[in-house]
């Protein structure tokens, strides 16, 4: 039974920044009581959760306004930021070139243009194909995806508006430009199947996603009513995925899927009716192939953390007959392509990414020498030329793009995208600081050469800690402007990453999760400890997952920081599987369904973890309208309460983007003034 009890809130008036005062708006408070799993909960807040209601668009509406407002009135001009930002990011860029079948594209912007647009280079000439501001002037709807045909002459694009993450593709003929047959709205996927007359198309809609529907796969027939599409398959659960796809090789039809971190697969011949035969099958592992040589090479952690690849003819390809090609080692295989003459196998030791050779029957040969210093951050073979094209990273130069002959194994430069950010001064170092546990967790640091270590820099901490995604040297951008002001950025990587194998994931997932968050506190009790800064010089970010990571540690930890950058946060965990597509994220946090995941995620869940009396620290909060990953409910839900909490002096300051969504296909514009007034809220706090 749920009681409903209201009371008017009185607004406060809060000193900021030593310049001015925040006066949010008023939230009522209305008590949903309920029993779960034998707890008594009350939720004050849970009208929020409503996003069309006429009430919380107002709410919603007032809060941002009055944050936007606090925000230019009340942070520093920084000279020269808005230019450097404007500089970096509304220029003349023409992205590194690919390669697709017979033919190469680009990516480019025009200085002014809101968007990239795809060209093609035929017989030396460039030539725009694709133009996503002609379908959309406002700059509002961006490329979600492409997918080509083997040769490359056709393309499906995908676009989404204001970064809803539901995409309408459309397929244009890459020689003309000129769109081919009618729209294919509704989409999450597309993928062409082996006769490219037909493809594999998964649906998202707006009310699949509200009701957290499977999504659903059907072959569709190019050009014909979509009434004849032919279901193929969809996930029994909307925690888990499903997938279908034509081999490049060997003739098959793959039918897979899972959740994040296991699978299946089935197959049968490209082009039958046949039942699918299962191949694999894991509740456990995941596994994953290409066809090469006529044989079949998979990519697997199946009792091996760290991964291994594993190979099976073609003609008895069930997991039984698998067999080991390179083995597990001591560091993470990231991944592998295949070449005419070796399989080249790219893996992750402390974080930096390498290169190893093996002949065809999985003899190891060597390590790549790399062309020039800099981690691997990209691998993608060109069957049609045999080149393994390279991407190779550093902090303090953009990626350049190399070719690897797939036979020679000799090095060519290709490309390098210019820029006009300046990091002469600038070093980054690779660090290692012990954990709660005593683990040995690695962080970039990252600042100007002749830092002091004082205690009084001003420093950012960024973290993310989970789904396996890890940190990677990767060019810092326009966060030199931080750095060359005198700020040190420091991005840890946390247990839940992928920077030491499956098992430094699993170590901060499900009921290890209080793992990410004690990892990160263990950041910046280090760097205090370390003389790099001290509690009022020191800022944390973090969205999404990492949202609820600097949710979750300002909660428990409040005095180590100045201030917190909350960015499309998940904050209500007791609630979160109920929304949108989070119910695939239950292998990653655990069901709250079940008890002892409820128990476990409550210990840490910010939004019931605030403790009356406490002042917690200024805290940016910042989500998206259209956002169909994390619902904006858990910004709204966790600002009410901070801004509602009793003893709370600091400001908290609520911005919802009317423009995206989780982050993605913003306008050029909008993503600068946004960086712009978030790195000037971030530098404020710290008293630059």
């Amino acid at each position: 039974m749920k009681n409903i009890v209201t009371a008017a809130m009185m607004t406060a008036a809060i000193p900021a920044f030593g310049q001015g005062v925040f006066k949010e708006p008023a939230t009522r408070s209305e008590a949903v009581r309920e029993t779960l799993h034998g707890r008594e909960m009350v939720d004050n807040y849970r009208w929020l959760e409503d996003k069309t209601a006429p009430d919380v668009l107002q709410w919603t509406r007032a809060q941002h306004d009055a944050a936007m407002n606090f925000l230019l009135k009340n942070t520093k001009e920084f000279p020269g930021l808005q230019e450097e930002f404007t500089a970096a990011f509304d220029r003349d860029v023409k992205g590194a070139p690919f390669f697709e079948g017979e033919r190469e594209f680009f990516w480019a912007r025009q200085k002014g243009d809101a968007q990239s647009k795809l060209y093609t280079r035929l017989n030396g000439k460039e030539i725009l194909i694709f133009d996503p501001l002609k379908i959309d002037p406002t700059g509002k709807s961006a490329v979600t995806g492409s997918r080509f045909t083997k040769k490359g002459d056709r393309v499906a694009i995908g676009i989404q508006n204001k970064g809803d993450e539901i995409s309408t593709y459309r397929i244009i003929d890459t020689k003309t430009g000129e769109q081919i047959g009618d729209l294919l709205p509704g989409l999450n996927n597309f993928s062409w199947t082996r006769d490219e007359k037909h493809a594999y198309i998964t649906l998202r809609t707006p009310e699949l996603v509200k009701n957290q529907t499977p999504l659903p796969t059907y072959l569709h027939k190019l050009g014909d009513d979509h009434k004849n599409d032919v279901f193929m398959t969809a996930p029994p659960d909307a925690k888990d995925n499903a997938w279908v796809y034509d081999t490049d090789e060997g003739d098959w039809t793959v039918f897979g899927g899972g959740d994040f971190y296991s699978n299946f697969l089935k197959i049968r011949k490209t082009g039958t009716n046949e039942p699918p035969k299962e191949i694999y099958s894991s509740k456990k592992y995941r596994s994953y192939f290409d066809i090469r040589h006529g044989k079949m090479f998979v990519f697997t952690n199946h009792e091996a953390p760290n991964f291994k690849v594993m190979v099976a003819d073609l003609d008895k390809p069930e997991f039984e007959n698998w067999r080991t090609f390179i083995p597990e080692g001591e560091t993470v295989l990231s991944g592998f392509e295949v070449t005419s003459d070796y399989v080249i196998t790219q893996d992750k030791k402390d974080v930096m990414s390498r290169l190893m050779a093996y002949d065809l029957n999985g003899k190891f040969l060597k390590q790549i020498e790399l062309p020039e210093l800099g981690n691997v951050s990209g691998l993608k073979y060109h069957k049609e030329t045999n080149n393994l094209y390279v991407t190779l990273a550093t902090f303090t130069a953009p990626s350049k793009l190399y070719k690897l002959d797939g036979k020679t194994l000799k090095w060519e430069f290709v490309y390098q995208v210019p820029t006009p950010i300046d990091t002469k001064d600038i070093v980054a170092e690779i660090k290692f600081y012990p954990g709660k546990d005593g683990v040995k967790i690695p962080a970039f640091v990252i600042h100007k050469k002749g830092l002091k270590l004082d205690g009084n820099n001003p420093t950012l901490l960024y973290g993310y800690g989970g789904f396996n995604n890890g940190i990677e040297p990767g060019f810092i951008s326009s966060m030199a402007s931080f750095i060359n002001r005198g700020g040190v950025y420091v991005n840890t990587g946390l247990r839940g990453g992928d920077e030491y194998g499956e098992k430094w994931h699993n170590d901060g997932m499900l009921l290890k999760k209080q793992n990410t968050f004690d990892d990160f506190i263990a950041a910046a009790e280090w760097l205090i400890r370390e003389k790099y800064t001290n509690p009022q010089k020191l800022v944390a970010q973090g969205g999404s997952n990492g949202g609820l990571l600097v949710g979750a540690v300002m909660t428990q930890r409040p005095e180590l920081f100045k201030a917190i950058v909350c960015q499309v946060p998940l904050l209500d965990m007791v609630r979160y599987h109920k929304f949108l597509i989070a119910r695939y994220w239950i292998p990653e946090y655990g069901d709250p369904e079940k008890q002892e995941d409820f128990e476990n995620i409550l210990k840490y869940s910010p939004y019931h973890n605030i403790k009356p009396g406490v002042n917690y620290p200024t805290t940016l909060i910042w989500s998206g309208a259209n956002d169909v990953r994390v619902d904006p409910l858990h910004a709204k839900k966790f600002a009410a309460a901070l801004q509602n909490n009793p003893g709370q002096k600091a400001p908290i300051l609520l911005v919802t983007d009317y423009e995206s969504g989780h982050g993605s296909g913003k306008p050029l514009q909008s993503v600068i003034n946004d960086e712009v007034l978030r790195w000037r809220f971030i530098m404020s706090e710290l008293g630059m």
